[in-house]
């Protein structure tokens, strides 16, 4: 794991970051409601088929984390978007101060990690060339 985390591209730091802030807003407004999670996971089901025929190249095979992501990512949209309605978000982020500093927090914490793979895996040159944003 910290081989992978020290490997990570901006990109997929990027989606690392949507992933730890997602679960953070979630837990701060979650509703156990199961219509919900079930409407968010037909949502996802729909539409993530609908991403992978879109995506597919003939030929080819599509790698795993990949399909998992093409669902994932609708579900999540689904599912945010409905917990967070009505409860004064103005585009994704809270007006409350805690759950945005924890959100933001998540994040901060997630190129941190990243951060400290890197300075783990491949020493304190790497990791300052890092920190510069060289890497």
């Amino acid at each position: 794991m910290i081989r992978y985390f020290a490997s990570l591209r901006v990109p997929k730091l990027v989606l690392w970051c949507y992933l730890a802030w997602y679960l953070t807003i979630v837990s701060c407004y979650f509703d156990p409601s199961p219509v919900v999670w079930l409407t968010a996971l037909g949502m996802g089901s729909l539409i993530g088929i609908a991403l992978v025929f879109a995506t597919k190249v003939q030929g080819q095979a599509m790698e795993r984390w990949t399909v998992v992501r093409l669902f994932m990512f609708p579900f999540c949209v689904s599912s945010y978007s409905t917990l967070v309605k009505g409860k004064g978000f103005v585009l994704v982020f809270p007006m409350h101060r805690g759950p945005l500093l924890a959100g933001v927090g998540a994040c901060v914490g997630v190129v941190v990690f990243r951060w400290v793979c890197r300075w783990v895996v491949g020493g304190k040159e790497k990791a300052r060339d890092v920190g510069a944003g060289i890497a």
